[in-house]
Order: C-alpha cells, then sequence, then structure tokens
C-alpha cells in the first residue's frame, strides 16, 4: 500500500431485523433502535441502527485490505456524524493518508468514511495499522 492507495469497498444494507439481532448480541436493548414506537416519537422520527454495529464495516474493510495485521496492530478513531435507518445502504471506503515506519514495519495511516445511499457521510474517522515486515501489504 501507498499513500493515495484506495481501500477496499464493502457495501451493507440495513435491516431492522440485523438491528435486533445487534441489539441481541450487544445487550444495547436502548428503545431508539429497537421500539419502532418510541422512536417514532423521538428526533430521528424511526429507529435508528447502532453505531458500531455500523462501524463493524469499517473493520471488516480495514480486514479486507490488512489481513491479520488489523487484528493484531490495528486502532480506530471514529467521529458519529449521522444517523444510519433501517432500509439504508452504506458504502464504506477509505484511503490510505501516510505510510511510515522502520526497520520493514510500516504503520500505515489512512482515512475512512461510511456513507449512506443519499450521499450523508454517517461516520468519519481515522484508522492506522502497524504492518510487520514478513506480510504481503
Amino acid at each position: 500500500m501507498q499513500e493515495g492507495d484506495a481501500l477496499p469497498t464493502v457495501e451493507k444494507s440495513v435491516s431492522q431485523q440485523q438491528i435486533e439481532s445487534y441489539a441481541r448480541a450487544s445487550g444495547d436493548f436502548n428503545p431508539i433502535h429497537v421500539d419502532k414506537e418510541f422512536a417514532a416519537r423521538s428526533q430521528f422520527g424511526g429507529t435508528i441502527a447502532h453505531g458500531m454495529m455500523i462501524a463493524a464495516s469499517i473493520s471488516e474493510m480495514m480486514s479486507l485490505a490488512f489481513g491479520p495485521s488489523w487484528a493484531t496492530g490495528g486502532s480506530l478513531k471514529l467521529r458519529f456524524k449521522a444517523p444510519v435507518r433501517p432500509g439504508d445502504r452504506v458504502t464504506t471506503s477509505g484511503k490510505v493518508k501516510r505510510v511510515g515506519g522502520s526497520d520493514g514495519v510500516r504503520e500505515i495511516a489512512c482515512t475512512v468514511e461510511v456513507q449512506r445511499q443519499t450521499g450523508e457521510v454517517a461516520i468519519t474517522g481515522d484508522a492506522t495499522v502497524t504492518v510487520p515486515p514478513s506480510t504481503g501489504n
């Protein structure tokens, strides 16, 4: 990977069923996610996906780009900008902004983003991954 390289794109559709499954897996049953009547009266006008459920697509993208190095030497700093709703399709993308390091170990800094099908940005952030010399990334 070199500065300016695009990361693999990940596209996902979001359903209320997925949101409810995530609530069960995470234990986060905030009514904004799972109670349609409550959520309809909120500022959002309906249920929204858990932010970390959507952020998982960033980790998926980074794993596709950097393999096991992401799991062992990756970090994220995210900003949640807009809600993602059931029925949305999100596209996760990123770009290498800097490659550095020494002694064969590379530290790769990337910008990352999740965008709704409307073009609205739901999540932005920065990801950093340390890649040891023995890997091909």
